[in-house]
Formats: C-alpha cells, structure tokens, sequence
C-alpha cells in the first residue's frame, strides 16, 4: 500500500533521510525502530505530506502523494500522536468526534457523538467519559482516547507515534494489545514508530531499522531475534558496544 524509493531529506547541513527504500504491504502492521534522531518522524511527516521529501519517491496505491488531491488523500489516514495531542478546552467525545464534524465528510453532531461513544468503548471507556475533558484523565484513559479519535473515521492507514510513551509497563501492554486487536478487526495498514521493544513484538508483522537515515534491515518480526545484522541486535539489546554510537 505505502512504497518508498530513494526518500531523501536534509534540513540546512544535516542530512536526515539519505535514500530510505521501504515497502508496506496492505492490511500490514510495520513497525520503525531505531534511535533518537535517526528520522523516524521525520520519515511519517513525509509520507503524510506535512514534510517535503527532497528526493525520492512516495507512492499510496501506486499513486504518488505529491499529486493527490489533499483532502481525500488525508482522509485515508488516522493518526495516534506521540504524548496524545488532544484538545484541553474540547470534552472526550468532542475530542474523538473532531475530524467527524469537519470538512468535507461533515457528520451532524448527534451523530458524531454517538460515533465517539461507540468508539470509546472500543477501547474500554464507558459513556460516562464522554463528557469529562482531558485534564480529568489519567494518563492512560487520555490515550485511549487519542486511539478512539485515530480510529474514528474508519481509517485505511493508521500511523501510531511512540504509542506507550509515558505510560507504565502495565499501561503499555494494554495499549498494544489494543492497538494490535482494533488494526486487526479493521483490516487496517499500520505503521507505528517506537523505541519500546515490547510495542514491536506485540504490534508488528514486520520491522524495519532506520539509523543514519536509511534502512539497515527490514523483515519479519519473527526473524528479528535471529538476524546477525550489528545494528538490529544492539537496538534491541540495547548495548553500548556496537555501531551504533551512544553520542548522538
């Protein structure tokens, strides 16, 4: 569904993305790992178009993303954003209902709300939260939230941004399992950038290594624990000795 052919992209003197060639199959859950500053949001704000490539190639169904029409293309998309991003001064459901009362796929406000209810007990929160705003949650009711407002318009492709982050071990794994359930039941692409390596093994069909601004290696998640490849298994042994430098 998603190609990438040659990605570059550079900011003043510094080169972050220096040719990314990548794949993402439909109804596919991958997951980008490397380490801080290595491009991987760099790489997500490409495909969703917020950031200009330099050079290379992006393609959605063959097509490529710098010619189609913005909102349609946007449509397709849902977003889970690193820390939650959501609105202080709107309620829960108007939180999760947003992209619903807006532009050009406009739903009338019951119905909007009565999608965020049902979306907000797919992730485990009673209509009784529905009314609360943000700042009333905890940390992990907040983004259970933020996942019921990426799934609320059905998306196609659902892009996760460091899912667990601030979140306790137990908090996690319930937020991956959830991840990995609702990506399922859609049928939805996915692609997710993390550092917890507990979020790969629970979310991921396939895993690709970004560091230095290209792809090191990319395969099932199954075949991750065995490849000989040094900078998949520093990463995901998170040793100091490799060649990956812990100065960055």
């Amino acid at each position: 569904m998603i190609e990438l052919s040659g990605v570059t992209k550079a900011f003043g003197p510094k080169q972050v993305l220096r040719g990314v060639d990548l794949t993402i199959a439909s109804g596919s859950s991958m997951v980008i790992i490397g380490g801080s500053g290595t491009g991987k949001s760099v790489l997500l704000k490409c495909i969703l178009g917020l950031i200009t490539p330099d050079g290379g190639t992006i393609a959605l169904d063959g097509q490529d993303v710098r010619k189609a029409e913005r909102d349609d293309f946007l449509a397709r998309f849902g977003m889970l954003f690193q820390g939650g991003a959501l609105f202080d001064s709107l309620r829960v459901w108007e939180n999760v209902a947003f992209r619903l009362m807006r532009g050009h796929q406009k739903r009338p406000k019951a119905e909007a709300r009565e999608i965020a209810i049902e979306k907000l007990r797919r992730v485990g929160l009673g209509p009784d939260v529905a009314e609360l705003f943000p700042a009333e949650l905890s940390g992990g009711m907040q983004k259970r939230v933020s996942l019921a407002r990426a799934i609320a318009a059905s998306p196609e492709i659902i892009f996760f941004d460091e899912p667990t982050t601030g979140l306790d071990p137990i908090m996690s794994g319930v937020i991956n399992e959830l991840i990995r359930e609702i990506v399922v039941e859609m049928g939805a692409t996915a692609m997710t950038i993390t550092h917890d390596m507990s979020s790969v093994r629970a979310i991921a069909d396939n895993v690709a290594m970004l560091h230095e601004g290209v792809i090191k290696w990319t395969g099932p998640v199954a075949e991750m624990d065995a490849t000989d490849d040094p900078y998949v298994q520093q990463f995901i042994h998170g040793r100091a000795e490799g060649p990956i430098s812990a100065v960055r």
